[in-house]
């Protein structure tokens, strides 16, 4: 099963800039500044590199295996059974992550902005704009994505509004403890934010319109997507500091909240807010649509669409009893999902291009 679905490149440089930015502009500056302290800007530099390694390493499956959606490489390189296996270890992996998302959307408004709303009803109505996005089809989200991506712009100048806010001693001393406190926070973000980007091969290069402009996007639209991440972050740490930031679940949401020109433009922090559901929605969305799309070819369907809205209602559920608690989703995000993510988008796609190699050479 492939899809007939095309996309443009611009399309699908949007849609690698939403994957990439994700939770990181809220969630992330303060789990990387809990190991890097004042340093975690520098992490974010450092995964931009890693990163492009990565895609690099996706650009090379593409090339191997032309004109193939992940399940279909899968397929082709370990046979159909056990291709069909590793398919559906995806599934699974695309699933989990798409109920986190889906369960950090609702924990947030929960707690931020809708104090009186039950976190299932949030979760609910999430889910329900998520199985319609997904119902609709890869190439209305798209022109969608397209749309909001002017708006999150927008919306993200405003955060520069604090920059009157800066004190750069929260900086100093750099690298005070050296590299290796900057390690383990790498590795979390280049999981999250560029190994699972190999989910994106569920479109790329298949349903793109022009597979060599999208190469070069996906590296584009990782390094956007990461500049916004880094000067998320660097804010969060000149202004709040590294302690506070630590501490802050959602440091960026409070960095908002320190917007004051001319008593005039101040406590803007919905803006924020707005911008990064609009983020998460479209993560979350890929996400989906991948889960969707592979269980769809595993289990030979001529279309995806019967199972949107059963999964939607199984991950609806799944997202509500997810986690008991925020220290559970912390210790999953750094150990759990660290590891299926780096199994996910590290350790199989690098033994699909050492195959894919070597049957180029025999061939």
């Amino acid at each position: 099963m492939l899809e007939n679905e095309k996309i443009s490149v611009h399309q699908f440089r949007v849609l690698v800039t939403f994957f990439t930015i994700g939770t990181s502009i809220l969630v992330y500056p303060s789990i990387l500044a809990r190991y890097a302290k004042q340093d975690a800007w520098l992490v974010v530099i450092i995964s931009i590199g890693i990163g492009l390694a990565v895609i690099w390493m996706f650009s090379k499956m593409t090339q191997f295996f032309p004109n193939m959606n992940l399940a279909q490489i899968n397929e082709k390189v370990f046979g159909k059974w056990l291709g069909k296996f590793f398919t559906f270890f995806y599934v699974l992996v695309a699933f989990i992550a798409s109920a986190e998302l889906l369960y950090n959307s609702g924990t947030f408004f929960r707690l931020n902005l809708m104090l009186e709303t039950p976190v299932e009803v949030l979760h609910i109505m999430t889910a329900l704009l998520l199985v319609m996005a997904v119902r609709i089809g890869l190439e209305t989200f798209s022109r969608a994505a397209e749309l909001f991506w002017v708006i999150f712009i927008l919306l993200f100048l405003m955060l520069l509004f604090v920059i009157p806010e800066i004190k750069f001693q929260n900086i100093q001393p750099v690298l005070e403890n050296g590299v290796k406190p900057l390690l383990f926070p790498t590795l979390i973000l280049v999981s999250v934010s560029t190994f699972n980007a190999i989910y994106l091969l569920m479109i790329f290069p298949a349903s793109v319109s022009n597979p060599q402009g999208a190469q070069r996007a996906f590296y584009i639209g990782l390094i956007i997507g990461g500049m916004i991440t880094f000067i998320t972050t660097i804010l969060a740490i000149l202004v709040l500091g590294a302690d506070l930031t630590a501490r802050t679940r959602f440091p960026s949401y409070l960095l908002a909240q320190k917007i004051n020109v001319g008593e005039f433009v101040k406590r803007i922090e919905v803006i924020v807010a707005t911008m990064w559901f609009i983020a998460v929605y479209f993560k979350l969305i890929l996400y989906f649509y991948a889960c969707c799309l592979g269980l769809g070819q595993m289990l030979n369907l001529k279309s995806y669409r019967p199972v949107v809205l059963p999964m939607g209602m199984i991950l609806t559920v799944f997202a509500s009893m997810m986690f008991p608690n925020v220290v559970q989703q912390q210790k999953w995000d750094t150990e759990g999902m660290l590891m299926l993510s780096n199994i996910a988008g590290g350790f199989l796609p690098l033994l699909i291009v050492i195959v894919g190699y070597f049957r180029r050479r025999k061939a």
